[in-house]
């Protein structure tokens, strides 16, 4: 066999064995017609979003005040129609909807999550407070927005979160990943999250699927709120059921500490940097090590 026909064979070979579906049609609901998310139209979705959330810090030029309304409802209507499209896509790829019907549900499902968008920058604008009254080398609230991890991570985490309530398959985690490869931080879509919730650096954080975060909490570098084991199915898979911590109401959680299992830490406590903890702990505690120390030692709320 001379050069050229070996080429040929191996182009023949390689192009019929790309072409196999790699998933069962049977147990995925998806054909080979569906057509799939799109990540560039989802990033382009969370560049729009990034704008309408944080008006006038994120605009291509400058708009005056009496044209913002309109400059508003254009990228409204823009987000409506990618909504629309990635909600139906998503719809089908996870095998919920037929063709025919995915459109007329993805219309819904759009117009909630718009309906959405003043409360999501609510939530936003107070994870901006806090880094702000938590962070002394902040100059201000256009620095914590322009560059902070924290706010990009917040921005993609309580957009997934909402389409997530909604009822939406994959684009949560898709917007979630996002975020993840560009700071580090994964923290995922199902997760509960509070008000005022601000990340100092942010690298390596893990915030798990059951997690219950509550308001005014602070979480440094490296922390992981994990599970700690998991339960099985008769048919050995493991079962969504709640497995990561509860956080409640104004903790810190200092860098590269583990919190694994459905336990609780409760609120107005600090825990040290890498600390492993595998169990409750009460209300106005302060660990380091594992070990809880006397209260009056960190008498200002830090300590660590």
């Amino acid at each position: 066999m001379d050069e050229r026909e070996y080429i040929r064979q191996v182009m023949s070979n390689a192009t019929q064995q790309l072409s196999e579906d790699i998933e069962d049609a049977a147990t995925t609901g998806r054909s080979h017609h569906t057509v799939m998310p799109s990540v560039a139209m989802v990033s382009e979705l969370m560049t729009l979003l990034r704008r309408l959330l944080f008006p006038g810090y994120f605009d291509a030029e400058y708009i005056i005040s009496e044209a913002r309304f309109h400059h508003v409802g254009v990228d409204l209507e823009r987000v409506f129609i990618i909504a629309r499209k990635q909600i139906a896509c998503a719809l089908v790829f996870a095998g919920q909807h037929d063709d025919e019907t995915r459109c007329v549900e993805a219309r819904g499902i759009a117009i909630k999550f718009i309906d959405t968008l003043p409360a999501i920058r609510e939530l936003l604008l107070t994870d901006v407070a806090a880094i702000m009254a938590g962070d002394p080398a902040v100059t201000g609230k256009g620095e914590v927005i322009f560059s902070y991890p924290s706010i990009t991570v917040m921005l993609h985490y309580r957009v997934a979160h909402s389409l997530h309530q909604l009822g939406v398959p994959i684009l949560p985690r898709i917007i979630t990943e996002m975020a993840h490869s560009i700071t580090g931080v994964d923290i995922h879509p199902a997760a509960t999250i509070g008000r005022y919730f601000a990340i100092d650096h942010g690298t390596g954080i893990v915030v798990g699927a059951t997690s219950i975060i509550g308001d005014h909490v602070m979480l440094y570098q490296g922390v992981t709120l994990g599970a700690r084991n998991f339960e099985y199915d008769e048919t050995g898979h493991p079962m969504d059921v709640p497995r990561h911590p509860i956080i409640e109401d104004r903790v810190v959680v200092y860098s590269n500490t583990s919190i694994l299992g459905r336990i609780t830490i409760g609120h107005d406590s600090v825990i040290g940097g890498n600390v492993w903890l595998t169990h409750d702990v009460p209300a106005h505690s302060r660990i380091i090590q594992g070990k809880p120390i006397q209260q009056q030692m960190f008498s200002d709320g830090a300590g660590i």
